[in-house]
């Protein structure tokens, strides 16, 4: 049991890329706004509504974590991101405009078996990302997802 004290939070979802450079203007032509860079290049941070996505080098983040830097996975790496839409008609629109960025289509976006739509599109470093519309949750003006109760 958590204590109340101790507030469950997920700030900051850091991703391992192996060219800074092209991952940073990857998520720049998404039209993710860069809002603080620490020490140059080495780190990105960017906003995303009531969370923060950071890019590092993918061994450097391996060695910060101390864990061993093992080869990228061409395969599936058991992590997705989800990118909430407030209709079909954006998921359509945010698949299309991820794929003219340079990403992959990983799965069209297709009606789904609990009432949403849904399509998945992978960044240049094969991170998976979800872009969903689904009518009980409801993406607030700043971003932030509201769940019902």
């Amino acid at each position: 049991m958590r204590p109340p004290s101790l507030p469950a939070r997920l700030t900051v979802i850091t991703l391992g890329v192996g060219d800074m450079h092209r991952a940073i203007g990857f998520y720049a032509a998404l039209g993710f706004a860069r809002k603080f860079a620490a020490t140059g290049e080495e780190v990105a941070f960017f906003a995303t509504g009531a969370s923060v996505l950071a890019l590092y080098p993918w061994d450097k983040l391996a060695h910060d974590a101390t864990l061993p830097d093992q080869p990228r996975p061409a395969a599936f790496r058991g992590v997705t991101l989800a990118w909430n839409c407030t209709s079909d008609e954006e998921v359509d629109r945010v698949l299309a405009h991820a794929k003219a960025c340079g990403a992959q289509l990983i799965k069209p976006a297709h009606k789904t078996d609990y009432g949403g739509y849904s399509g998945y599109f992978s960044d240049p470093d094969g991170h998976a990302w979800e872009v969903v519309a689904v009518a009980r949750l409801i993406v607030e003006a700043d971003g932030r997802l509201s769940l019902p109760d």
